[in-house]
C-alpha cells in the first residue's frame, strides 16, 4: 500500500538531494553528478574570483542584482501592456510563433542532448527491451528534444508523438531528414485546446490513458495563466496511471524577466516578448502547487489572482485568498499528481571580456498522474 505526501511533505522535501559539494574544475573532485536534480557542481566558495569561469551553479543573486529587479518590475508595472495589444497578443499565440519560426528557420534552438541526463527516463523508454512506450512533447518547435531522442533510440516500440500549436514549426519537423514516421508523428496541437463539438481536444492520434511520458519544456511559460487549468487537464486525460510529466520553465527573476522594458508587462510575472511570442516566469512553490492539488474534479486549486485572467488589467484584478491549510491538505489528499521533484537551478553565467554577471533561474519538475504504479526509472543517468 501507497501512502501519499502530506502537503507539507511535498512542499518541504522536493528539494534535490546533493551529493557531496565538488569544484567540477578540480580534477581531484570532478565526479559525474549522479541526481538528475543537482543542477551541476561548480559552487562559487569565499575567496574564487567570478570571472575565472564562464558559470556556477547554485549561486544566489547578489543584494546589488536584487534590488536592481526591483527596481525594474517597478517600471515595468507603470508601464503594461495596453488593453488593445493585450488582446491582440492573447487572441491568437500560435500566429507570433508562426513568425517566430519563420523568422528564426536558420539559427533554432540547439539539440537538447542534455534531458537524458536531467530525465533518466528518457533513456528508459528508448531501450531495447522497453516495450511499447508513447512519448507526447508538447511545443515541440522544429524537433529539438524529438530527433535527439530517436537519435538514442534502441525500442522498435517506441512511438514519440511531437505536437506545437505553430503550424511552421510542425512544417520544419515534417521536412527535416531525421523525420522518420515509423518512430515519430509531427502534428498542430494546442496544449490549451478546449473541448467541444467538433474536436475531443487531444492531440491527432492520441486517446485518453494512451501516452507514457509528456514533454514540457518552456511550454507553460508560453500559455496565459488562464489557460494553465485547460492544458493540465489535456495532459491528464492522455496519461496513463503512473504516467510522468517532465517540467523545465522559466523562474522568477530570471535575467530574461529583469532586463524587460517597458510596454512588455501583462499581467504580474507575464510578459510579451518584442516578437509577440509571450512568457510566464514561475516561482518553486507556485508550481508545487499547481501540480500537487490539481484535481479531475475541481481542475486548478491555487490562487492566481490577478493572474487568473490575461485579459484583465491589473486595477480590474482582485487579489485571491490564501487558502487554508487544511484546504491545502485536502486538495493534495485528492490531487491528480504527485510532485517526485521540484528544483530551482540557478545559474551565475559571467561574460569574462566585459566583466558582466548574468543571473539566470529556471524550474525543474518530475511529476506522476496517480493511479497506477509509476514508471521505473534507473538510479543513474544516462552516460
Amino acid at each position: 500500500m501507497t501512502v501519499d505526501p502530506t502537503f507539507e511533505q511535498v512542499t518541504q522535501n522536493v528539494e534535490p538531494n546533493y551529493v557531496e559539494a565538488s569544484r567540477s574544475h578540480d580534477p581531484s573532485n570532478n565526479m559525474k553528478r549522479t541526481d538528475p536534480f543537482q543542477f551541476g557542481s561548480r559552487f562559487l566558495e569565499k575567496g574564487d574570483d567570478v570571472f575565472e569561469f564562464n558559470a556556477w551553479d547554485h549561486v544566489e543573486p547578489d543584494d546589488e542584482f536584487k534590488a536592481f529587479a526591483q527596481t525594474q518590475y517597478a517600471k515595468q508595472r507603470e508601464t503594461r501592456v495596453s488593453d488593445f495589444d493585450r488582446r491582440r497578443f492573447n487572441m491568437e499565440p500560435a500566429k507570433w510563433w508562426d513568425k517566430f519560426y519563420k523568422n528564426n528557420t536558420a539559427n533554432f534552438f540547439k539539440d537538447r542532448k542534455w534531458l537524458r541526463q536531467e530525465f533518466p527516463i528518457l533513456a528508459e523508454v528508448t531501450q531495447k527491451d522497453a516495450g511499447p512506450k508513447v512519448v507526447l512533447e508538447i511545443g515541440a518547435g522544429a524537433g529539438n528534444t524529438a530527433f535527439p531522442l530517436l537519435a538514442n533510440n534502441e525500442n522498435e516500440h517506441l512511438k514519440v508523438h511531437a505536437c506545437d500549436f505553430s503550424k511552421y514549426a510542425v512544417k520544419v519537423m515534417r521536412e527535416s531528414e531525421h523525420y522518420n514516421e515509423k518512430y515519430m508523428s509531427a502534428d498542430v496541437w494546442d496544449a490549451a485546446a478546449v473541448p467541444s463539438e467538433e474536436s475531443d481536444s487531444l492531440p491527432p492520434g492520441l486517446t485518453e490513458g494512451s501516452v507514457d511520458v509528456v514533454i514540457l519544456i518552456f511550454i507553460f511559460s508560453a500559455l496565459a495563466p488562464n489557460q494553465w487549468d485547460h492544458a493540465i487537464r489535456n495532459i491528464y486525460r492522455l496519461l496513463k496511471p503512473g504516467g510522468r510529466v517532465l517540467f523545465r520553465d522559466y523562474g522568477r527573476g530570471d535575467l530574461a524577466q529583469v532586463r524587460f522594458k517597458k510596454g512588455r508587462y501583462m499581467t504580474e510575472n507575464f510578459y510579451v516578448r518584442g516578437d509577440g511570442t509571450r512568457v510566464y516566469f514561475f516561482e518553486k512553490d507556485q508550481l508545487v502547487d499547481m501540480w500537487g492539488t490539481w484535481s479531475a474534479k475541481d481542475g486548478l486549486q491555487i490562487p492566481i489572482g490577478d493572474e487568473a485572467s490575461a485579459e484583465a488589467s491589473v486595477e480590474e484584478a482582485q487579489p485571491a485568498e490564501e487558502p487554508s491549510a487544511e484546504a491545502k491538505q485536502s486538495a493534495i489528499d485528492n490531487g491528480a499528481f504527485e510532485v517526485l521533484n521540484m528544483g530551482v537551478d540557478r545559474r551565475l553565467i559571467v561574460n569574462r571580456g566585459t566583466k558582466q554577471k548574468m543571473y539566470r533561474c529556471w524550474m525543474q519538475g518530475n511529476f506522476v498522474k496517480r493511479g497506477g504504479p509509476a514508471i521505473e526509472t534507473a538510479t543513474e543517468p544516462a552516460q
